[in-house]
């Protein structure tokens, strides 16, 4: 009995020094990601926290405020509205256009049977242009006036608009680029309908269902998943929208030193009222507490997206 009871626990005691051997394998494994994750999102996101309840110049030490940069940004900030309405604007009208343009895009080549591959290249290219070239290409084909679109529209007798040099004009300019710059959303699109089983189709087909009714009750449900991905990419592409904008306006008014949001701060987006406060300005309390407002409503998005896609049946098997 006592040497069945030694047995017993000399097992017991190996299998928690094997299991002990696989934890320390899967956490050195796991190592470099914790490294990574801890070194550049969760000791960003805390001190950026941190910083949003002080008033920080990057010189001196920081000075506890508590909440005056939230207030202030809410109820002072002369700019603040402005840019958040500007990024608003961007962002609706980017996740819309994006995946609307993308899908129809894969919709079409889907079905395409000769040159296929040709043209999911073209329409896959722009995507792999960097921004900034894209944002000078546009700026030279609007210039108001040399640029080749509105001398192509004044054969015709029409008067181009002032594009990039027009507040009314400037956001939609934005939002064309981006249009222009969705291949990587439209491969992703094709290749979850190119994963669509054919035989659901031809059993639509046979219970009599049109092309409209295959869409709304096979295609779309099918790439749900991939849908509810394209969307929450494009809100955050829409929220974090900086680059095109900034090069937009400093191009435009060709003064780079005064250029941001021009014209009439028409093209202000909210990550760029964010650095020039915080490098800029140096007012990096207050930039802090702009970021942690960003990653708020992003995070906000993101979730109630993701909540209602579920209550849809997005995703459900």
């Amino acid at each position: 009995m006592t040497s069945t009871q030694t047995v017993s626990r000399a097992a017991r005691v190996a299998r928690g020094t094997e299991q002990g051997r696989r934890r320390r394998t899967v956490l050195l494994f796991l190592l470099p990601g914790i490294v990574g994750l801890s070194a550049f999102f969760i000791y960003p996101l805390f001190a950026t926290l941190f910083y949003s309840f002080t008033s920080f110049d990057l010189i001196g030490d920081p000075s506890f405020v508590g909440l005056r940069n939230y207030v202030y940004m809410f109820t002072k900030d002369p700019l603040f509205w402005k840019a958040a309405g500007n990024t608003a604007w961007l962002t609706i009208v980017i996740t819309i256009g994006r995946v609307v343009f993308a899908l129809g895009v894969a919709l079409v080549l889907v079905r395409v049977r000769r040159g296929a591959g040709v043209f999911r290249t073209l329409f896959y290219l722009p995507s792999l242009t960097p921004p900034v070239a894209a944002v000078l290409s546009f700026v030279f084909l609007l210039n108001p006036g040399t640029g080749p679109v509105n001398q192509f529209l004044a054969l015709f007798g029409i008067e181009g608009p002032l594009w990039f040099n027009d507040p009314a004009f400037a956001k939609p300019g934005l939002a064309v680029i981006s249009l222009w710059m969705s291949g990587t959303v439209m491969v992703i699109f094709l290749a979850a309908l190119l994963d669509v089983p054919g035989e659901l189709y031809e059993a639509a087909s046979l219970d009599g269902a049109g092309a409209f009714a295959q869409f709304r009750h096979v295609t779309l449900p099918a790439i749900t998943p991939v849908l509810l991905f394209a969307v929450i990419n494009s809100v955050i592409v829409g929220l974090q929208f900086f680059t095109e904008a900034m090069v937009a306006g400093q191009t435009a008014s060709g003064d780079p030193s005064t250029g941001m949001g021009y014209p009439d701060n028409s093209t202000l987006t909210f990550p760029m009222w964010l650095f020039e406060q915080g490098f800029r300005e140096y007012h990096m309390g207050y930039a802090s507490a702009m970021a942690i407002a960003l990653f708020v409503v992003s995070g906000l998005f993101t979730i109630i997206l993701v909540r209602r896609m579920r209550f849809a049946g997005v995703g459900e098997d």
